[in-house]
């Protein structure tokens, strides 16, 4: 057995099922391997390093178990980095086996020779190692999956090209050999009784509780249903904890944030008592002003607790473990009048969510165009959203219910990871749907080229359905409309305007199958028919880059700022802006005030 294969078979051995990764002759010799292995673990040709990275991102997302992704020495290595950075700032276990150049020739300046030690020094900071000796294994690659698993972050392991064919030796029961085992206990840390009690007090103590969590919350649904049951409490949710809890429940007021609703604005304004549960969410400005709300903070890594407010107690411990101490210590709020608050002003939401997406555009009104999908979307399908304007239509309009599963690019919010994000989580659940919902900006960068890997592999899954809606609006829209919200700016053309593409044409071509839509009639059936298919499928909607995603609590300034920067800036939307942008920023934006 050369240390290749035992690579493989101790990834077996960790349950690995697949490893998304693109070939390269710095790892020649795994690829070889591969061949005797008979495929196992499954290596999953993506078109770019940076896509199996996204794509074991995706993997791990959507299955809870580690995901791994593998790359060429030199610019494959490097092409991973921005897929890892993805995993490492939401906290998600992937590990990165990379080839090297032979030891004979590191320090030489050879081809493709790059200091990977160093390179991955930040986004693999939790382990780094390089196998030099075939005895460094099992240990090397033990600890990578170990740490990854247990800390939710990103591992590496380096392995020259020469080390790969050399005679696998385990390591010896001797002097500096380093023994290893499989394997990782299950454990659930729990906070001090003092700080139950202490947490308990406060919660207790307020009138007007709030609660937000995050995906650190996932496993706690029931507990945080029967807290906010309790407490009359109302939950808000962090991007990346969308999927924790469904909003068919009344109290639920969706996402907070830039892309939130009005509905979370209101909960956090109004509140006396906050309670974060699992959730890192960066924005302090959309928590509560300081001084009017006291805070707790529930966090399974003391590393990540204390750091996005002044709360007042700090509780380290698993969610679910934790919220199950503390339930019993808390008192039922009889007065239910916050509850009703919170609940009124959800469900005004949902209305001026309905209307907004009602509202002519020319051609689509992208937020129609998810908002149908809402009503017709499985109760167990997997909702993957890029960044850019998508992910606001994303937040806003899916209310997740059943066991649906959703996630984004959530702290680097990098462009791109749509597409791969679903293709490793149809491999994790190759029995559920899943949807796409990603801009053309987006589509262009990575999205066309995936579609090759989608066309590749779908007949593999159970249930082929996996269908990618692009907003096409010919415009980088996001940043266009942050341009003229805050910098009052209007649209610069030559970094804005994307050229139109025929995605539905290239899907086609594929095999696969496509439809492009410009009128409101066709979203409902085009959704429906895709539903149904029996493979991929790509929708291109034509949107309307003049529907604003500006959050529903923008100040007046800024909205002015930006209807000014549309009005007198946008040369070849001028004219009907002029004519209807205050009618039509008025119906966008509901609720706001005669300003």
């Amino acid at each position: 057995m050369k240390v290749s294969d035992h690579i493989l078979e101790r990834l077996r051995q960790w349950d690995v099922e697949q490893v998304f990764a693109y070939p390269g002759d710095g790892i020649n010799g795994l690829l070889a391997a591969w061949g005797r292995a008979g495929d196992k673990p499954q290596f999953v040709q993506t078109r770019h390093e940076e896509m199996a990275a996204f794509a074991a991102v995706g993997h791990a997302k959507f299955s809870g178990r580690t995901g791994v992704c593998a790359a060429t020495s030199g610019p494959g290595a490097i092409h991973l980095l921005n897929g890892l950075y993805d995993a490492k700032l939401d906290h998600v276990p992937v590990v990165a086996i990379v080839g090297q150049t032979d030891r004979s020739a590191m320090g030489g300046s050879y081809q493709q020779e790059v200091d990977l030690l160093s390179l991955y020094k930040d986004v693999a900071s939790a382990y780094c190692a390089m196998v030099t000796v075939p005895e460094q294994l099992p240990n090397v690659l033990d600890r990578a999956m170990r740490i990854a698993a247990t800390s939710r972050t990103v591992t590496a392991v380096i392995v020259p090209a020469d080390v790969q064919e050399l005679e696998y030796r385990p390591p010896a029961h001797a002097f500096k050999m380093v023994p290893s085992s499989l394997g990782v206990g299950r454990y659930a840390p729990v906070p001090s009784d003092g700080d139950l009690v202490r947490c308990a007090e406060i919660l207790n103590a307020g009138e007007k509780v709030a609660v937000l969590v995050g995906q650190g919350a996932r496993y706690a649904r029931p507990e945080v249903e029967q807290l906010a049951e309790t407490l009359g409490a109302g939950v808000a949710k962090a991007l990346l904890g969308k999927d924790v809890l469904p909003d068919t429940l009344p109290y639920v007021t969706g996402a907070i944030g830039l892309l939130g609703t009005r509905a979370s604005y209101e909960l956090m304004r109004d509140c006396d008592t906050l309670l974060v549960i699992g959730s890192s969410f960066p924005y302090t400005q959309f928590l509560p002003e300081f001084g009017r709300a006291r805070a707790v903070q529930i966090d399974v890594d003391p590393s990540m607790v204390g750091l996005r407010y002044p709360f007042e107690l700090n509780v380290v411990g698993d969610a679910a473990e934790t919220l199950r101490r503390l339930l019993p210590l808390l008192d039922r709020k009889e007065d239910r009048s916050w509850r009703e608050t919170v609940e009124e002003n959800t469900a005004r939401w949902w209305e001026v969510m309905e209307r907004r997406a009602a509202v002519t555009a020319d051609p689509l009104n992208p937020e129609q165009v998810v908002h149908t999908l809402d009503a017709l979307l499985p109760e167990n399908a997997m909702i993957a959203a890029d960044s850019g304007s998508a992910a606001n239509w994303y937040a806003r309009h899916l209310r997740m219910r059943g066991t649906m599963r959703g996630s984004l690019s959530g702290t680097l919010a990098s462009m791109g990871p749509g597409v791969p994000y679903l293709i490793g989580a149809k491999f994790a659940h190759p029995d559920r749907p899943a949807v796409a919902i990603v801009g053309d900006g987006a589509m262009q960068m990575n999205g066309l080229a995936e579609l090759i890997t989608v066309a590749k592999y779908y007949q593999q899954w159970s249930d082929p359905r996996l269908i990618i809606a692009v907003l096409n609006n010919q415009d980088l829209n996001q940043v266009t409309w942050e341009m003229r919200a805050m910098q009052g700016a209007p649209q610069f053309e030559p970094s804005q305007s994307l050229p139109d593409v025929r995605y539905a044409n290239f899907a086609v071509q594929l095999g696969l199958y496509g439809t492009r839509v410009e009128d409101p009639a066709e979203v409902e059936p085009v959704w429906r028919q895709a539903l149904a298919s029996d493979r991929p499928y790509v929708i291109d909607f034509r949107t309307d880059p003049a529907v604003p995603p500006i959050p529903p609590h923008a100040s007046p300034a800024q909205i002015t700022a930006a209807a000014s920067a549309v009005v007198h800036g946008d040369s070849d939307r001028g004219a009907m802006l002029k004519q209807g942008f205050k009618a039509k920023i008025q119906e966008f934006l509901p609720g706001i005030g005669k300003e």
